[in-house]
């Protein structure tokens, strides 16, 4: 509640400030979550054309490969302590006509709030607490998301009610960014190249490596080669799949070897990506690669891929939020992501469907 008191002291500067505020026509976009969210706010981002953004630290490597941002933000930086919190206030107050709140935490409820802005749209999601009322007296229109809402139609109508997932697609980096050098591998002939992550970042919704397991035995049959992709503290998952089951013939771990900012580019080289519900699955949706989604306990009708895409998991497990993440479930792993027999039989059509599967296979045939 400190931003409450923090909005009232600013309360005479931001009346006094809105005298001498002028038209600029720039917008400013507040989302401050991690790789995945970032991926669901670019249809927004494409749709304005060109924003500011108000961002976490971590998905900068995208964001300066994104034609459609100007100016960016960090949030850490801006809230590191009382006078950065101010001066930032007082930097954007009269900057911008338009501000798009997309993630309505106190802070960015905040310096949402502070603005002199002509047109403010906050999003108010079912995390909401009862003393943001304050902060939401400030907003020009607001968009209620729900449990059951589809994340990315919510965060589009932000800038126009009539707008939906179809309306603008979605981008990693824009244009997609080509490093000038990356591993030969990543471009194998003769192989279906699947990407997957064994990681979540979050402990609880990470797939064990039974499931793993017995995902890579059902397509045992199938010519796959397996991309694993991680940022370099995500070896240890890895490792517990080692330790379990040895060396994996067909796995290339490629853990820790490709950065962020080329790894839009580097999963795009696959011909389809399996992972729970992770920011690399919502990079290979925006980069066309169909996608195998272990949902566990995420609800997938908030958010998911939205390409192609084969849904795996059990509606009864769903139990994590975009805005109101668990950390700790009451099943454990193996049971928040088992895959049935029908599920991995899902899982071995889709594949045999893909384009580069088809072509292998009648090749092998003939």
């Amino acid at each position: 509640m400190s931003y409450i008191f923090l909005l009232i002291l600013m309360l005479p500067v931001k009346i006094i400030g809105n005298f001498f505020r002028k038209e600029t026509g720039r917008n400013l976009v507040i989302q401050t979550a991690k790789i995945g969210d970032f991926i669901n706010v670019t249809p927004l981002l494409a749709y304005l054309q060109k924003s500011d953004v108000l961002i976490s630290r971590s998905v900068s490597p995208l964001a300066k490969h994104d034609e459609t941002i100007e100016t960016v933000y960090f949030i850490e930086q801006q809230k590191r302590n009382l006078w950065q919190k101010l001066s930032f206030a007082c930097h954007i107050m009269n900057r911008y006509d338009n501000i798009y709140l997309l993630q309505p935490n106190n802070a960015n409820l905040f310096f949402a709030a502070v603005c002199n802005a002509r047109n403010k749209q906050f999003l108010s999601t079912y995390a909401r607490k009862w003393y943001h009322w304050i902060f939401y007296r400030t907003a020009d229109g607001i968009v209620k998301h729900g449990k059951k809402t589809l994340s990315v139609n919510n965060y589009l109508q932000l800038a126009d009610r009539s707008l939906c997932w179809e309306s603008s697609p979605k981008h990693a980096t824009k244009p997609l960014f080509r490093p000038a050098v990356y591993p030969d591998i990543l471009d194998k002939p003769d192989v279906i190249r699947i990407g997957i992550s064994i990681s979540a970042g979050n402990k609880a919704k990470t797939v064990p490596p039974i499931i793993w397991k017995r995902i890579v035995d059902r397509l045992a049959a199938l010519p796959c080669l397996f991309y694993v992709f991680g940022a370099p503290n995500e070896q240890s998952w890895m490792d517990d799949i080692t330790t379990a089951y040895g060396e994996i013939p067909n796995f290339i771990n490629m853990i820790g070897k490709i950065a962020l900012e080329e790894l839009p580019w580097a999963i795009s080289r696959m011909d389809c990506y399996i992972a729970s519900d992770s920011g690399n699955v919502y990079i290979a949706d925006a980069v066309n690669v169909p996608v195998i989604l272990l949902f566990g306990p995420c609800c997938h009708y908030e958010q998911r891929p939205l390409g192609k895409t084969l849904l795996i998991g059990d509606d009864k497990n769903i139990c994590s939020y975009v805005f109101e993440t668990q950390n700790y479930f009451q099943q454990d792993r193996e049971e928040l992501f088992a895959v049935t027999d029908t599920s991995l039989e899902q899982m071995e059509h889709f594949i045999r469907d893909l384009p580069k599967a088809n072509a292998l296979l009648n090749t092998g045939d003939a």
